[in-house]
């Protein structure tokens, strides 16, 4: 059956609507008169206030834990992982307690779970009271952008504007957080310039600050890479993508992951892989990327320096990487997402 499904937001209101097999994006804003600290905790905890500007929706798609009133429509709602839960040391208190509640609201008000991976669908069921029944894995997906006419003097430009576009770079992308693995990469190279080895090599770090970041990177190892240590911040699509394709290797040093979507769009854009050796990576690389022990700092120095040297190597990881991203399209996220939707609508 034909069916309208919002994602709800404090500010803008992303629009899906199917018809059989076929589906349109289109968006409109739906302003929600509250702070969304206050939405959030009185979702959770209480079910209130309820949604405004949204009393034709036929069913409700929260895309985190932040889980909203349902006036008894549909709710599916998406929990990428239990970290909370698995690493508690690497959040802060209130956002212990904004998971913590949110997957008591889903399991709760939710008629379906979308976790992303199944790595994170196992982790739900056993650190919530969600059962496995209503759990459905729809992985991410990726869309690169296609090949412009000018992509490679856009290229050309973003590297330049980032300073990288003169030397090798080993590429790291994500949320500045502890689990992430970030001061553990760091270290790995600051352990090749120890070395002697491959000095000219920049380590490239791209993404949000996240939280509980101070003490990250060691500042022993920061000093010695000194300006071989690139921290962007937050970068636009476009510049993304192209660091990507022009990474000589991309690193995911992670603890946890709900899924590793910077591994999948590396890979689609033929930057090698190195990730850490944890079940939901092994799950997302298909045997396409070189696994290594979370926090080894020798092991991950070791098997940088090995990629850097064999160009073979890399170059049989890029192709593998690009057949196994094919895997995570967009079309097929969205396919899985409407499965569930015709699933708990009809």
């Amino acid at each position: 059956m034909p069916f309208t499904a919002r994602h709800p937001h404090h500010e803008i209101d992303g629009v899906l609507t199917t018809t059989g097999a076929s589906a349109a994006l289109r968006s409109r804003a739906v302003v929600q008169p509250w702070p969304r600290s206050v939405l959030y905790e009185g979702w959770v905890r209480l079910g209130q206030p309820p949604l405004r500007g949204l009393e034709d929706v036929d069913l409700l798609h929260a895309p985190s834990a932040a889980v909203p009133p349902t006036a008894g429509r549909p709710l599916v709602v998406t929990i990428h992982d239990a970290a909370p839960h698995l690493f508690p040391e690497s959040f802060t208190a209130r956002g212990r307690r904004f998971h913590r509640l949110g997957l008591a609201a889903a399991a709760r008000r939710a008629d379906a779970v979308i976790a992303v991976s199944q790595a994170a669908a196992d982790e739900i069921v056993t650190h919530s009271s969600i059962p496995a029944e209503r759990v459905r894995v729809v992985p991410h997906g990726v869309q690169p952008p296609d090949p412009g006419p000018n992509q490679v003097e856009a290229d050309r430009t973003a590297l330049q504007r980032h300073r990288v576009n003169d030397r090798p770079y080993v590429l790291w992308v994500g949320s500045l957080e502890p689990r992430k693995g970030v001061g553990t990469l760091v270290a790995a190279m600051a352990e090749l310039r120890r070395r002697g080895v491959h000095e000219e090599v920049l380590t490239v770090l791209a993404g949000f600050r996240g939280w509980l970041n101070d003490a990250i990177v060691s500042d022993a190892d920061a000093r010695l890479l000194g300006s071989n240590l690139r921290r962007l911040g937050p970068v636009v699509d476009d510049d993304l993508w192209a660091l990507y394709r022009h990474a000589t290797l991309f690193a995911l040093p992670s603890r946890h992951e709900g899924f590793g979507l910077p591994i999948v769009e590396a890979m689609s854009q033929g930057a090698p892989v190195v990730a850490s050796d944890i079940e939901v990576l092994r799950e997302v690389s298909g045997g396409a990327a070189l696994l290594v022990q979370p926090e080894q700092t020798r092991q991950w120095a070791d098997a940088i320096e090995g990629l850097l040297d064999d160009p073979s190597a890399r170059s049989s990881l890029s192709e593998a990487g690009r057949v196994n991203s094919s895997r995570f399209t967009t079309a097929a996220m969205a396919a899985g997402t409407y499965d569930v939707y015709q699933a708990v609508g009809s």
